[in-house]
C-alpha cells in the first residue's frame, strides 16, 4: 500500500495535522522502508502496515495526553524511532531524547529525524541503567514486563508535574497485562486504544500511565 493511502488512516483520526506534520508523516513510510533494506527496524510482515501498527500505534499517546510546551519525554528502548519520533511530529514544542542499547538502531532513528528536520529530537546509544537525567514523562513500547521497566525508569522521573496527566511512565503494550499490573507498586491507571481507533489490531492494545 502506497504511503499516501496509508495516510488516511492518520488523518482519519488527526485531522488537524498541519500540512508540515503531513509531509513528515508522509516521508516517514519511504524513510522506513529504506533503512529496513538495510537493517530489520520493522519486522517484515509488519512494513506494509506501518501506519497502522506502527505509526498509529505510536500517537495513540497522543490520544491520552497533549504534551504541554516544553515537556520532556524519553523514550526508552526506541529501536527505529518508534515512539518518539511521530510523537516528536505531533509535539513539536516538547523535546525528546530517543535511547537504544544497540547503535544501528540509534543511527537509523538519529538519521530519519535528521531528515525530517525534527529539531525537538535528539538521540543515544545507552542503557536507560545509566542514564541520570530526570524527564516529565519516559514512553516505550512494550520493551520488558511492567514492573521491570518501572524499576529501570523511577529514578528519570522528575517530581514536580505541569501537564494534565502527572509526570511517570506512559508504556504502550498488549494482550493480558492483569498479572504484571498486580505487580507494580507504582500507581497506575489503563488506557485502552480500542476507545479511540476502531481498527482490529488495536482490540488488545493499551496504553499504561505509572506515576
Amino acid at each position: 500500500m502506497l504511503a499516501n493511502q496509508q495516510m488516511n488512516i492518520l488523518l482519519k483520526y488527526f485531522p488537524e495535522l498541519t500540512a508540515n506534520q503531513r509531509r513528515q508523516f508522509e516521508m516517514l513510510g519511504t524513510l522506513y522502508r529504506e533503512w529496513n533494506e538495510k537493517i530489520n527496524v520493522i519486522s517484515r510482515k509488519d512494513i506494509d502496515h506501518l501506519y497502522e501498527r506502527h505509526i498509529l500505534h505510536s500517537i495513540g499517546i497522543a490520544r491520552i495526553i497533549t504534551f504541554r510546551p516544553g515537556t520532556h519525554i524519553m523514550d526508552v528502548g526506541t529501536g527505529g524511532g518508534l515512539p518518539g519520533i511521530p510523537l516528536a511530529i505531533i509535539f513539536p514544542d516538547s523535546s525528546f531524547y530517543l535511547i537504544d542499547s544497540i547503535g544501528k538502531k540509534v543511527k537509523v532513528a538519529g538519521s530519519i529525524a535528521e531528515t525530517l528536520g525534527l529539531k525537538n529530537v535528539k538521540t543515544g546509544q545507552v542503557r536507560v541503567e545509566d542514564v541520570s537525567q530526570q524527564f516529565d514523562f519516559v514512553v516505550s513500547r512494550a520493551v520488558t514486563s511492567l514492573p521491570v521497566f518501572s524499576g529501570w525508569v523511577h529514578k528519570n522521573i522528575k517530581t514536580k508535574s505541569f501537564n494534565e496527566l502527572k509526570n511517570g511512565t506512559l508504556y504502550i503494550k498488549g494482550g493480558d497485562l492483569d498479572e504484571e499490573l498486580r505487580s507494580l507498586k507504582s500507581h497506575y491507571r489503563v488506557f485502552s486504544l480500542s476507545d479511540f481507533f476502531e481498527e482490529e489490531f488495536f482490540l488488545t492494545k493499551k496504553v499504561v500511565h505509572l506515576y
